[in-house]
């Protein structure tokens, strides 16, 4: 295994890094006090769009995108430290135009789209000019187990409806969220995983409500994460994705790059993390002399270094494996990253905010909005225990064969 950085990743991290510096760190207090003003919580603040122009100005945009007609065309291992930079802040990866639910959204449709849902759809997300949301969690029943969707796609002549109720829809209370791609039913009749399909729905169709927006541990997402209605929503036979039946394949293709996109962008949260601890317990005083002098506290800053490296190195592994024998070869460490990644950014954030007492649960630091989103990110993209299942079950796979043999 080869880590080393290409020259044009090399190239594009120092510009990125220096970018951070500059931007997009002092650039948070702005960006939450502009929020906080607002008419709409979910608005794109006026900071946030002229970082996003600047990037855009310099190059650093569309740096998720592997295949190169749509975006940089860098590898996974290419991409992966550019992505923990940008995950050391919670409004980084957006400057870029590298934030979920979009990229895995661009990635769908650069895969299986259509000419024409490529025109209309992919060419203005790139540009930024819009937002999409997916939709695909349903309140209930256990979607992590996509057999037991209960949201009904079906013809009707020349078009489809679509009827079901979901939830968790991130992105939906954007106002520049234009597009809708929905995963439900077509065939229940079909075998267990043939029977899902994707549809791509302007997010102006009559009949799409939205009931309300879920805030996430007290904390309400700017992009809004909507509890949905569709109602004999109709949208033409065009706008399927991919074929009927072929919406679990898609949701596959679509979820291992975006999870090897949250464990770099995790391990940035853990870096953040463990730079405000360390500058935290050098700078007070308790008990005779500075936090940084108790054994604890030491204790703790070695074990955060010691995880986040350990993190790392497996997520470059992964990266290293998807680049060079594929999605399919790579799933069990895609799987174990998605576990290990949100795991130690918790326990790092975790730490940082016992060393920071008090101004560690406020929002005097970034500390309590990472305290949730490393905790809710552990439900995300499939629950942990999905991810362990996977990983278990290719672990017994082994002594299957052995034992056959």
């Amino acid at each position: 295994m080869d880590f080393d950085l290409s020259p044009r990743a090399r190239e594009l991290r120092d510009r990125l890094a220096a970018f951070m510096d500059r931007y997009v760190y002092p650039g948070e207090a702005v960006y939450d006090r502009q929020i906080a003003e607002a008419d709409d919580p979910h608005a794109l603040p006026p900071v946030m769009r002229e970082m996003k122009e600047k990037a855009r100005a310099e190059g650093l945009w569309n740096l998720f995108m592997s295949h190169g007609d749509w975006g940089a065309g860098l590898a996974n291992l290419e991409y992966a430290p550019l992505a923990e930079l940008m995950g050391r802040s919670i409004i980084g990866p957006e400057v870029f135009n590298c934030s979920a639910p979009d990229t895995g959204n661009m990635e769908l449709l650069a895969l299986f789209g259509t000419p024409e849902q490529r025109r209309r759809w992919l060419r203005p997300l790139l540009d930024a000019e819009i937002r999409s949301c997916f939709a695909m969690t349903e309140p209930d029943v256990a979607s992590s187990d996509p057999r037991n969707l209960r949201t009904r796609i079906t013809r009707d002549g020349d078009d489809y409806l679509v009827n079901g109720h979901k939830w968790f829809t991130s992105g939906i209370l954007d106002p520049d969220c234009k597009l809708i791609i929905l995963m439900g039913v077509t065939d229940p009749d079909a075998p267990s995983y043939r029977r899902q399909s994707m549809v791509l729905i302007p997010r102006d169709t009559p009949g799409v409500t939205v009931l309300r927006d879920l805030p996430m541990f007290g904390y309400t997402d700017r992009l809004g994460h909507g509890e949905v209605l569709f109602e004999d929503v109709r949208v033409p036979a065009a706008n399927l994705l991919g074929g009927e039946g072929e919406g679990f394949a898609l949701a596959q293709g679509r979820l291992g790059p975006g999870r090897m996109h949250y464990a770099m962008r995790a391990v940035g949260f853990a870096e953040r993390a463990l730079d405000l601890m360390c500058r935290r317990v050098l700078t007070r005083e308790a008990f005779g002399g500075p936090l940084a002098e108790q054994g604890v506290v030491r204790e703790w800053i070695a074990r955060s270094r010691i995880e986040i490296e350990q993190l790392r190195l497996l997520v470059l592994k992964s990266a290293w494996l998807m680049d060079t024998v594929g999605n399919a070869a790579a799933r069990m460490e895609v799987a174990a990253i998605k576990v290990a990644a949100l795991d130690v950014a918790h326990r790092v954030v975790d730490r940082a905010v016992q060393a920071h007492g008090a101004a560690g649960v406020c929002d005097d630091t970034v500390l309590a909005r990472l305290f949730a989103i490393t905790r809710a990110l552990r439900i995300a993209d499939g629950p942990d225990e999905v991810h362990l299942r996977t990983v278990a079950r290719q672990e017994l796979a082994k002594y299957t064969k052995e034992k056959a043999a």
